[in-house]
């Protein structure tokens, strides 16, 4: 076995999940990601947990929505208790397939989404992390050869964490303590509140409030947006191809919207629910060691270089004590590129401009 993949399980483990003696850990293995299940397994035994592996196949979830009647019950008390009774829950991508779930009625995954809202909250409520071992589906998805694709995803996960943690609170200041963010480029001007918001330094531990490995982005609970952006990085989202989408808003929801390609899959995004046409997330990509886009958003948001919005439900750490954010059954990111051409602003003050923070070598006042 590839040394990196130990390695990796030992920072999901340690650094990401700061799993302890005695926790009760839930293990979500793709079918493609076994190489690392077994390194976790081996990784969460070390540390005396009690661990629990759950089998998950993109083509077995299909089988079964294109069987069913599309009248889902509501939060199947099984899964809810597994997570309501978990410490951590670990998530390992590996799809054998990318697209397994390309046919599935967009109808069928709104109604089966909406009925699982429980679980996901249960899921979120755990200490969960989501990471992604480097498959040959996703290394053709990037247009990448395996092997390079394997180099490309330990460069990314086999950071320095510590440190861009410690770069990455700069950002987090002026979020923090800002009122108002605009992002300018192209086709986008957009402006969103983020007042009385607290963002979350995602440097990949659930210690920071960050839960994906890798990450390496800022971000917060953004409201009252208005404007115009443009989202020019593709997506392949449950088997089908988004891209080139631009969204007006208005009074803080989606009034307007086109894709180039798949704009009825974002027409049924947009439709789960109310929540789904108002923002839940302003994310901005700070790892470095993520250099080009493959066509997966846990590592294409997390690209320095880019800005991302998530339509649909806001995270509760970055909201204040007792208040309820945006609710919605789904959390989707779109991606813009920030590298040309684009500022984004705290407060009226550039914070990046063409990419480059402030803060880095190469910014343009």
């Amino acid at each position: 076995m590839d040394d990196r993949i130990h390695e990796h399980a030992e920072v999901l483990v340690d650094w990401s999940a700061r799993i302890e003696e005695g926790d009760d850990v839930v293990v979500i293995t793709d079918e493609g990601a076994h190489d690392l299940a077994v390194a976790v397994g081996e990784a969460v035994g070390k540390r005396n947990a009690n661990l629990l592996t759950v089998y998950n196949s993109g083509e077995v979830e299909r089988a079964y929505l294109r069987a069913h009647d599309g009248e889902f019950d509501e939060n199947p008390a099984p899964e809810l208790a597994m997570y309501e009774n978990a410490d951590v829950v670990l998530r390992l991508a590996g799809s054998t397939n990318t697209t397994a779930q390309a046919d599935v009625p967009g109808e069928t995954k709104q109604a089966y989404n909406k009925a699982r809202m429980d679980i996901r909250k249960a899921r979120l409520d755990a200490d969960w992390v989501s990471t992604l071992h480097p498959t040959r589906a996703y290394a053709q998805q990037a247009g990448m050869a395996y092997e390079e694709y394997q180099d490309f995803v330990y460069s990314a996960v086999l950071r320095d964490w510590k440190s861009l943690a410690d770069e990455m609170a700069t950002m987090k200041t002026l979020l923090d303590e800002g009122s108002e963010v605009r992002i300018v480029k192209e086709d986008t001007d957009l402006t969103m509140s983020v007042e009385e918001r607290t963002a979350v330094n995602s440097c990949a531990t659930v210690g920071y409030d960050s839960h994906n490995l890798p990450s390496g982005e800022v971000f917060t609970a953004p409201y009252a947006t208005e404007g115009e952006v443009f989202f020019d990085v593709p997506m392949t989202l449950q088997g089908n191809r988004i891209q080139n989408v631009h969204l007006t808003f208005e009074g803080g929801e989606v009034v307007d919207f086109s894709a180039e390609t798949g704009e009825d899959e974002l027409a049924d995004i947009l439709d789960t629910d109310e929540g789904a046409r108002k923002l839940g997330e302003l994310g901005i990509g700070m790892n470095r060691g993520i250099d080009r886009f493959t066509d997966s958003i846990l590592f294409d948001e997390k690209m320095g270089d880019t800005v991302h919005l998530a339509v649909g439900r806001a995270y509760d750490a970055c909201l204040p004590e007792g208040e309820t954010g945006n609710e919605s059954a789904v959390h989707i990111d779109m991606i813009t590129d920030m590298s040309e051409e684009s500022r984004m602003e705290v407060d009226g003050e550039v914070v990046q401009r063409n990419g480059t923070f402030r803060w880095e070598d190469g910014f343009e006042e």
